[in-house]
């Protein structure tokens, strides 16, 4: 199962700079999306499923073009989860899960804290969502926790880890609570095939930092232990360009 994960910043955007020509490209099984910033109302849902993706769901935030998360799949899940059930986080619409027979895949768009208030809000989050995955995990032990953690989790994952020690994202405890909620059962799929520095899924769109390479890794795909000897590849597609983020990739054989 290929399975993509691909904060979009806007779907409307992003089908404008040919998203569903590279869909069809990229040709995953599943793609997970972040920050779509749409309602299902706002969309041509035709457009997905002309492009060989007849089963998609969509958990919007309560505030329209804001936040939200979706799941394209080519085959019919046997559920699907909109959200948690916490209610201090699913009016924003940042948690999305399908469940196929061998595997569960989430959807997540954890917080950014911008401000004050927002990484209160993501710290809160971030301790709600370890206990809630904790749960789940009892349940659906074959579990991917794919999106963006808005987390860079160690100084290779950053382009500047001096400089930028105090800002949301790379704060300290930040970092530690990637590492607890990776330690509580997860593999960073990505860095078991590769332990190199300059790899890096989002770029300001300030100062040519994409060009320059001056990014971070804040997009992951978690998967739990379990499935270790079942991972088969872990990638970045940097090329691709209709956000400010670019996809990430797990191929995992079910």
């Amino acid at each position: 199962m290929k399975i993509i994960s691909y904060n979009v910043n806007g779907i409307r955007a992003a089908l404008k700079k040919g998203f569903i020509e590279w869909l069809q490209a990229a040709d995953p099984d599943v793609i997970a999306i972040q920050e779509t910033k749409a309602h299902k109302d706002q969309l041509d849902l035709t457009v997905f499923e002309k492009a060989g993706y007849p089963y998609h769901y969509w958990f919007s935030a309560q505030k329209k073009g804001y936040s939200s998360v979706a799941i394209l799949s080519k085959t019919k899940p046997n559920h699907v989860e909109y959200g948690t059930g916490i209610e201090t986080m699913d009016f924003e619409g940042r948690n999305l899960r399908v469940d196929f027979d061998k595997i569960s895949i989430m959807s997540l768009y954890l917080p950014s804290g911008t401000n004050d208030a927002r990484l209160s809000f993501k710290l809160n989050y971030m301790d709600e969502f370890l206990d809630y995955v904790n749960q789940l995990k009892q349940k659906l032990p074959n579990l991917v926790i794919c999106g963006d953690y808005n987390i860079c989790h160690e100084a290779i994952d950053i382009h500047d880890p001096v400089r930028l020690k105090n800002t949301s994202g790379f704060l300290p405890v930040e970092r530690e609570w990637l590492t607890k909620f990776i330690d509580s059962g997860f593999i960073d799929s990505f860095r078991l095939f590769n332990d190199q520095p300059h790899n890096y899924s989002w770029w300001s769109y300030r100062g040519q930092a994409r060009s320059r390479n001056k990014g971070w890794r804040l997009d992951y795909h978690l998967v739990t232990e379990p499935l270790r000897d079942k991972i088969k590849r872990a990638i970045i597609l940097s090329e691709a360009v209709h956000s400010d983020h670019c996809p990430v990739v797990v191929e995992i054989d079910v």
